[in-house]
């Protein structure tokens, strides 16, 4: 028990750097008491004295702005920050290191009896005022944005954002490559890469980043369908493409920098667009 405590306190230190000392902790984080008076209901409503584990439940929210129901199930680790008007479910699970923010809703979507309330796995950050509904499963690592709503699975390792809440990052890894490869085919248009980031949450920016590449994989089939035809003798594609004078663009706040020489170009760089 005092091994979980001293674990409870050595998150706090490592997730808030507005914490001092151990007593400022120890008597002035309420997202750590409603913990603690849990993890008390749990043993008695597991031990079937369910009334006392729901008054008790009660006066932990009475006292520190969270309700906690007593049939949840919390790991190790898990540190409710600031905390005020956090609800968790009768059947939520929570894994290891898992982080909730104020106001956050881990709530069921049915009045069926039986599992109805989210599973969060380890490290899990909820960001405040976010809601995680019905019984689905947010994957180690997952991070859900402030005031999203979410009612679908989301994988390890993923950011949600929205309502719904939608996967704008999948992994760490795919978003560099992504984020790679808009980068170049931004500069070969002569648009500034910035603001089409795969997990940029603004939806313009998104679909810039979609129509650029889709500019991209059109000119390309195109180009190839235009080598096939000339090695079988057609007499197409003979005429240049209209070069794009990026200065006529400047009063719209694209950049208008294009690569000036061979080594300053993307590998697709096609110097008739």
């Amino acid at each position: 028990m005092f091994k979980h405590l001293r674990e409870d306190v050595k998150s706090v230190f490592h997730r808030d750097p507005a914490a001092r000392n151990t007593l400022e902790v120890l008597t002035n984080y309420p997202g750590l008491h409603a913990i603690w008076i849990h993890r008390i209901s749990h043993k008695l409503w597991g031990w079937g004295l369910k009334w006392i584990a729901r008054s008790l439940s009660t006066f932990a929210r009475f006292l520190t702005g969270i309700e906690i129901h007593p049939g949840a199930t919390l790991g190790r680790r898990v540190f409710i920050d600031h905390g005020m008007g956090v609800v968790i479910g009768e059947t939520a699970v929570i894994g290891n290191d898992v982080t909730l923010y104020h106001g956050v809703t881990l709530g069921g979507t049915s009045w069926q009896a039986g599992k109805r309330h989210p599973t969060l796995e380890d490290d899990v950050v909820v960001g405040a005022g976010a809601k995680v509904l019905g019984p689905i499963t947010m994957g180690k690592g997952a991070k859900i944005g402030s005031n999203s709503v979410v009612v679908k699975d989301a994988p390890a390792n993923s950011t949600v954002i929205g309502i719904p809440g939608r996967i704008i990052l999948a992994s760490a890894q795919t978003a560099h490559e992504q984020n790679g490869k808009r980068a170049k085919i931004a500069k070969k248009y002569g648009f500034d890469a910035y603001a089409v980031a795969v997990d940029n949450p603004d939806p313009v920016a998104n679909a810039m980043g979609m129509l650029l590449e889709h500019m991209h994989l059109m000119d390309n089939k195109l180009q190839e369908m235009c080598t096939v035809i000339q090695s079988m003798g057609g007499d197409v594609c003979t005429d240049s493409i209209p070069k794009m004078d990026m200065n006529e663009f400047a009063a719209t706040g694209i950049s208008t920098q294009r690569p000036d020489s061979p080594d300053d170009r993307p590998e697709e760089f096609d110097p008739v667009i």
